[in-house]
Order: structure tokens, then C-alpha cells, then sequence
């Protein structure tokens, strides 16, 4: 695993990482710190909302791997949100 100080940072990066908070709140993956399978709705909720606020916030100035990225992972991540009900 590569060292977290030396990943760039980017926009794709960021997009990933909010993502990936939420799939660990979704209780889909072990939580990395704890070991454990842990799930809270009212934190993958908020990664998913901070996602859609980042997607409205660059509309315009994504080049189009960006925005296809980025709208691909709001997008699985509200189905996988709504099927964990």
C-alpha cells in the first residue's frame, strides 16, 4: 500500500476519499482503524451530500475524467445507500 504522504493530491483523490468514508459508513467495508464492520447512515449521508455539494460547487470546471468520476461515485453510492435500508 502506497504511503498516504506520498499520494498527490488531486481532485480525483479527494472525490475517492469521500467516497470511501461513505462505503466505510455504509458498513460495506471494515473500517480500517477499528477492524471492524461498523455502520452509521448519518456519516455515509453526509459523504454523499459532500460530494453533491463538490460536484454543484466545480459544475464547469471538472475536465470530463473529473466530472464522469465524480458523478459515478454519487451515483453508486446513492443506490448502495438507499439498498442498505
Amino acid at each position: 500500500m502506497e504511503n498516504p504522504r506520498q499520494m498527490e493530491a488531486s481532485f480525483s483523490t479527494l472525490a475517492i476519499s469521500l467516497g470511501t468514508q461513505a462505503i466505510i459508513a455504509l458498513g460495506l467495508v471494515e473500517n480500517p482503524i477499528t477492524k471492524k464492520t461498523e455502520t452509521d447512515r448519518n456519516v455515509a449521508r453526509f459523504n454523499i451530500d459532500m460530494l453533491r455539494t463538490l460536484r454543484d460547487k466545480t459544475k464547469g470546471n471538472l475536465n470530463d475524467a473529473e466530472e464522469k468520476l465524480l458523478n459515478g461515485i454519487i451515483h453508486d453510492l446513492q443506490l448502495k445507500f438507499v439498498e442498505s435500508n
